[in-house]
């Protein structure tokens, strides 16, 4: 496998592609906190047995990528990374992916989104959505780095920083018609269950809650069958 790697405003950033010969779509996937792309190889796997193509990007400060893995970015940087690694994907797949976000990931997808024309993506899968960004408030993993108080004698408090943070995110929203598949873990104790399921049912989206599963859905038991859901959204709207 290649390695991949883009130049992103605050370093290098790496991204991986399982490439496939006949691929009947891609699917782009933007990781968690804490996760890069190298804990996806059996997803990609299980995808590429039904032709899908996987792509995945190292979040700043993780995995192969360069930066600060306590402070990623704000939602508006790690946005950006995601629009050139989109970009990437388009280019070499000859197709617009899928997009797929996790946790941190899924916040970040719904800011890519903020700005795309509709029919821009066949599809958006969404795992472990934070509540917070649901809410119009950037999640707690997405921070910048505060150049202000290496400035000033008189830093910012915290909730300062996050209230600015916080402001400058007006929350999801999602171009007209693009289907939507929601995964969530009943048991999850990093993002609540019901305003995940609340908003999914806002926006149209096909929602699934899976029994005694928590946050990391492809990394517990039920990733066979989360894969299986994802497998048949992608098929369904696949042109092929």
């Amino acid at each position: 496998m290649p390695m991949l790697y883009l130049a992103g405003a605050r370093g290098r950033l790496h991204y991986r592609r399982w490439q496939l010969d006949h691929a009947h779509a891609a699917l782009a996937l933007l990781p968690g906190i804490g996760q890069h792309s190298a804990h996806y190889h059996r997803f990609a796997r299980a995808l590429a047995a039904h032709g899908i193509e996987l792509w995945a990007l190292d979040t700043s400060g993780h995995g192969l990528s360069e930066g600060d893995p306590e402070r990623p970015g704000t939602i508006h940087e790690l946005a950006a990374d995601a629009r050139m690694f989109l970009e990437q994907v388009r280019a070499q797949a000859n197709s617009a992916p899928f997009l797929m976000g996790h946790s941190l990931g899924a916040a970040t997808t719904l800011a890519v989104l903020r700005d795309a024309e509709p029919g821009e993506y066949p599809g958006l899968v969404l795992s472990g959505t934070p509540k917070a960004v649901l809410e119009g408030k950037s999640p707690k993993s997405a921070r910048g780095a505060d150049t202000s108080n290496r400035e000033s004698a008189q830093p910012r408090s915290r909730a300062a920083v996050a209230t600015e943070q916080d402001s400058d995110w007006p929350g999801p929203r999602l171009p007209e018609g693009l289907p939507v598949l929601v995964v969530h873990g009943e048991d999850d104790r990093r993002a609540p269950l019901d305003p995940v399921q609340a908003w999914s049912a806002q926006v149209g989206a096909r929602f699934h809650a899976y029994r005694n599963a928590g946050h990391d859905l492809l990394h517990e038991p039920a990733h066979t069958e989360v894969t299986a859901e994802i497998v048949d959204f992608v098929h369904a709207r696949s042109l092929v």
